[in-house]
């Protein structure tokens, strides 16, 4: 028996409904003569919560509607809406799409919308079928205003597909299904593995209780968006994101119109506290965009904290493994115009190489750069370890009369060429050095008390092997 993967159509393989690029494509072939009155507050509300029973109401009208018009007229307004269509399709559908035919499973749309108008777009993506509301039409291609078969929605559209599975050999048990609605409970539930993605609220809800995936194409795989509102939680955690907040430091930020206001952008910083990410966030809180940051295993698998870092887009490094997996994630968010956020340094110096004028990388963010193309953005960080030293498992939060500073500056993007990754990493490095106050790049010999701030708690290793421990591949 074969497998596939079946995705609704709006708000789930697009972006929004199809229905206003659908209204204006008949429009423009003179199918209509106008829109029906209220008819964009209908898309808006379904683009904001979903199918609603008044809304499928008005859809099951369609096919009377349809009456006495050509079918070869309104195929022909599909294929010209159908380029508008795929640019409706985020990068993580469209990788996700891919996933499945690399697994040959056969990868269908199941939609409430007519055939006739979802089929030249299933084509143009090269899906391999289209189960959809079917149009009766006679001998002259004209609509007689019934349908051909079921209204193809709720457990209308879950019988289509146990039709079409029947008929195509497929079995639903080891298949996938993907939809935003509560109205395709029925679908969802005959599938071996259903998938929410941006679901409605009462989806939501059922997806929660029976532990079924939740996706969101239009962003990094695990990104959590607030219900309805559509909203990434990052968005709003940066929307707090202000010096105000953090009354135990003083800010100096510097350079953000250099990062690009869109498409992808490799953030590169060098790692001085743990507080470097707090530095960060302010900065691209600046931007009006989101990020995703490149971390250790270790914040992933704190309490609350990792938690919190997953859904905000964050991806897990482990390091020392010489796994390629976050390369690949941080890839797919760069293929997707999302901006990524990488301490090439791995971790922060310890020892006297906390304060070596010569910054050394890792390999990872010239890789990635080098792979997609994506221009870096280098950005110097100083000041965040008098707010955070190493040694502390938390910041000087009491520092309040007297916060130092934390500077910040953003540099011109980079573009980098070659294949190499040990030139490119030092053009990053010098990048970010060059960012930095004189002092940053003066050799001199640390005190013993300054040394003992960047160990941290409990540290028994050798200080003098931090010196020569990177760069690394990994």
């Amino acid at each position: 028996m074969r497998e596939a993967a079946i995705f609704d159509l709006d708000r789930t393989l697009l972006v929004g409904a199809s229905g206003p690029v659908l209204s204006d494509a008949l429009q423009e072939a003179g199918l209509r003569s106008g829109s029906i009155p209220g008819e964009r507050l209908l898309f808006e509300v379904f683009n904001r919560i979903g199918e609603t029973l008044p809304s499928m109401a008005i859809t099951r009208q369609g096919v009377a509607l349809a009456r006495g018009k050509s079918r070869l007229a309104v195929r022909r307004a599909a294929e010209a809406a159908a380029p508008r269509l795929a640019e409706l399709v985020p990068a993580f559908a469209r990788a996700e799409i891919e996933r499945h035919r690399s697994e040959n499973r056969l990868v269908v749309i199941a939609t409430t919308t007519p055939r006739d108008l979802v089929e030249p777009f299933g084509s143009l993506l090269g899906f391999d079928d289209v189960i959809a509301t079917t149009y009766e039409y006679d001998e002259n291609d004209t609509y007689t205003g019934r349908l051909d078969g079921p209204f193809v929605w709720n457990s209308g559209k879950a019988s289509a597909v146990r039709d079409w599975a029947i008929r195509e050999g497929v079995e639903l048990s080891d298949s996938y299904a993907y939809s935003d609605s509560v109205y395709d409970l029925p679908l969802l539930s005959a599938v071996g593995f259903p998938h929410a993605v941006n679901p409605d609220p009462r989806l939501q809800i059922v997806a929660t209780a029976r532990r079924w995936p939740v996706l969101h194409f239009d962003v990094s795989p695990g990104v959590v968006k607030v219900p309805v509102a559509n909203v990434e939680v990052q968005r709003i955690a940066l929307e707090f994101a202000r010096p105000s907040m953090f009354p135990f430091a003083r800010f100096d930020i510097e350079g953000v119109e250099n990062v690009p206001s869109e498409g992808p952008a490799i953030l590169c910083g060098n790692h001085r506290s743990y507080f470097d990410v707090f530095a960060m966030a302010l900065t691209v809180a600046k931007t009006g965009r989101t990020v995703r940051f490149l971390g250790k295993k270790e914040v992933f698998e704190a309490p609350v904290i990792g938690q919190l870092a997953s859904a905000m887009g964050g991806i897990r490094v482990d390091r020392g493994t010489g796994s390629d997996q976050p390369l690949q994630f941080a890839e797919e968010a760069l293929a997707a115009g999302e901006m990524v956020a990488i301490m090439p340094e791995g971790t922060i110096p310890r020892g006297p190489a906390f304060f070596d004028p010569v910054l050394k990388g890792r390999w990872g963010a010239a890789r990635l750069a080098m792979a997609t193309k994506a221009p870096v953005v280098p950005v110097g960080l100083w000041g965040t370890e008098k707010v955070w030293p190493r040694s502390s498992r938390i910041p000087h939060v009491l520092n309040v009369t007297k916060p130092p500073l934390v500077r910040v500056r953003v540099g011109r993007p980079i573009v980098l060429r070659g294949k190499q990754p040990e030139p490119a990493t030092k053009r990053i490095m010098s990048a970010i050095t060059t960012l930095l106050p004189d002092e940053a790049r003066v050799k001199r010999t640390p005190s013993e008390a300054e040394l003992l701030l960047t160990y941290p708690p409990g540290y028994s290793g050798d200080p003098e092997r931090e010196t020569s421990r990177r760069p690394g591949t990994d």
